[in-house]
């Protein structure tokens, strides 16, 4: 009889245990018309204080912190010789309960 796994940071019974098994990234990117780069809001919640950062030799406009609506997207321009193995965005966000999330997005 194979005995189950348990972490030991977590235990099934645990009242504090979290209310959602796992978050699935609520954007998608639309690389179509690169430079030029869309982030859509597909989930099912209003996103709020959604950053946007560089890591690496690309470049963009600053982007102020916004809300981004169910629905909504937010344009950006990044720039720079081969996206791809040099730069990374980082996206960062607040759910409504004030959980913060990072998300990497490559190129």
């Amino acid at each position: 009889m194979r005995q189950a796994l348990h972490s030991p940071w977590f235990h099934p019974d645990d009242e504090r245990a979290p209310a959602e098994p796992a978050y699935a990234v609520p954007l998608r990117v639309d690389r179509s018309e690169a430079p030029r780069y869309r982030l859509f809001n597909v989930g099912h919640e209003r996103l709020v204080g959604v950053t946007l950062s560089l890591l690496g030799s690309g470049a963009m406009p600053s982007v102020a912190p916004r809300a981004l609506d169910v629905g909504a997207a937010i344009e950006v321009v990044i720039r720079g010789d081969d996206l791809a193995r040099r730069t990374v965005l980082v996206v960062r966000w607040f759910r409504p309960s004030g959980d913060e999330y990072l998300w990497r997005v490559s190129f």
